[in-house]
């Protein structure tokens, strides 16, 4: 159980104003996150885990620097947000293994037939069950939110929080620094543009129109569970694709 910031913020009734005034924004925020959470992962949490990221960006901002407030404060509720799903630590080292061998299958297949590949041909190859190859899929929703889910400020104060900056292999990062920042994001921009149409549109309405899980369900006329996955094995297939890409570059 996490402690309550609200009790924390009344202590300070200045606090507790612009708690009011900006707790849409972190329950946006959260709600954002909810596409890489598990189902057992109370949202009511993370929002209290937001909250003192809030508080944190109220005690922390300078204006004199010249961010936006609200630019700020997002990047303070995001990683408050993180930190705290990290301590809950759901990621056994094991489950990251399973993770990375099904991305890699799925590179393998993909770049073996030319063409985007379902987790039944993923099951097949590694000689598992689909609902085995489903459950990792699962278990790496987690893992995309710390991978990918963070952002920066730059110098104007401006997120630089965009698909083509954010689905970059993090292990892949050293290798790519004798490559050109633009040939990265079109390596990346073609990659994207090969997923298969559903994954497509859930990463083009996350990370460009940066809309909510609930959002993004709505449109797409899906369940929300059927919405992480989608984002789950999108984010594999593209950092499997990159990964692969980086072996064949160097």
């Amino acid at each position: 159980m996490i402690p309550n910031a609200y009790e924390t913020a009344s202590r300070v009734p200045w606090k507790q104003e612009h708690i009011e005034r900006y707790l849409p924004l972190v329950k946006r925020i959260a709600g954002r996150l909810a596409i890489s959470l598990p189902p057992h992962v109370d949202e009511d949490d993370i929002i209290g885990y937001g909250v003192f990221g809030l508080l944190d960006a109220l005690e922390r901002f300078e204006a004199a620097r010249g961010f936006k407030f609200e630019t700020y404060a997002t990047i303070r509720i995001r990683g408050a947000m993180i930190d705290g799903l990290r301590t809950m630590d759901w990621v056994p080292h094991s489950a990251r293994q399973r993770v990375k061998k099904v991305q890699d299958a799925f590179a393998e297949l993909e770049y073996r037939l030319g063409r985007a590949v379902t987790a039944e041909e993923v099951a097949d190859l590694l000689q598992v069950e689909v609902v085995e190859v489903e459950n990792i899929l699962a278990q790496a929703q987690i893992l995309t939110l710390t991978s990918f889910d963070e952002t920066t400020v730059d110098n104007d104060g401006d997120s630089s929080g965009t698909p083509l900056n954010l689905l970059v292999d993090t292990e892949a990062q050293d290798a790519y620094q004798a490559v050109e920042k633009d040939e990265q994001k079109q390596i990346l921009a073609v990659a994207i543009d090969k997923l298969p149409e559903k994954e497509k549109l859930v990463i083009a309405l996350y990370y460009q129109e940066e809309l909510t899980l609930k959002e993004i369900a709505a449109i797409m006329k899906l369940s929300e569970s059927r919405i992480s996955q989608l984002h789950s094995q999108a984010i594999l297939r593209l950092r499997g694709r990159l990964s692969r890409q980086k072996k064949n570059l160097f």
